[in-house]
């Protein structure tokens, strides 16, 4: 392998899930309310807050996520609140072998890239984490107008690794939006979505590329 692709949420960081997400919303403004009553009107909607598109520009991230809150009933410190957690990284916390594999990767003599659907640059949670240079590439959607499954998204990080798809590993956590490497030939690897930073499944990545 001359490059791994590595997908974020869910991959290298934890998500959080909806009740938390809430939970956390919450907190922030200091509210006492059923989190779990709270997602259950959110969750009716949640399909929208995934569907194609929504991550190829920070507009139509926002658009889309505000119109679900107002779908929901919510008010606008709420829903405020929700979209700052949201837009938080400090609520991704990376894996505690995420760390050590992407060195391993990169001493390994592969080039780096992290590809992710998302509405804002992940290059300052990786330089906090202080692993800005082990990361040669970022292929991120709201800044190329594109989003997972589709090929472009996989053909622009390959184009700036400057290796080609047989060498290259995708690494991700779904089986939709990071499958869609195979269909410009890279091997994909799908680990089980990360729940808890304590669970180790990344050496999985360095098995395959040789990395110690």
């Amino acid at each position: 392998m001359e490059g791994v692709i590595f997908d974020w949420r869910g991959t290298l960081v934890t998500t959080l899930d909806g009740v938390a997400w809430v939970r956390e919303a919450l907190c922030l403004i200091g509210r006492d309310a059923s989190a779990e009553e709270i997602w259950q009107r959110v969750s009716v909607f949640e399909d929208l807050l995934d569907a194609p598109g929504v991550d190829t520009s920070r507009a139509i991230h926002h658009a889309a996520y505000y119109r679900v809150f107002s779908q929901a009933g919510l008010d606008k410190e709420l829903a405020d609140a929700l979209y700052a957690v949201e837009s938080d990284p400090a609520h991704n916390p990376f894996a505690v072998d995420a760390a050590d594999t992407l060195r391993a990767v990169s001493a390994a003599g592969c080039r780096v890239a992290v590809l992710s659907d998302i509405h804002f640059d992940l290059r300052p949670v990786f330089a906090k984490a202080g692993l800005a240079d082990v990361v040669d590439v970022y292929a991120l959607s709201y800044e190329l107008g594109v989003q997972k499954p589709s090929p472009e998204i996989f053909r622009h990080a390959l184009a700036a690794l400057g290796t080609s798809p047989s060498s290259t590993l995708m690494v991700g956590d779904r089986a939709r939006p990071d499958g869609g490497a195979v269909e410009l030939g890279l091997p994909v690897l799908l680990v089980p979505p990360l729940r808890s930073v304590a669970e180790r499944r990344l050496h999985l990545v360095t098995a395959l590329v040789g990395a110690a």
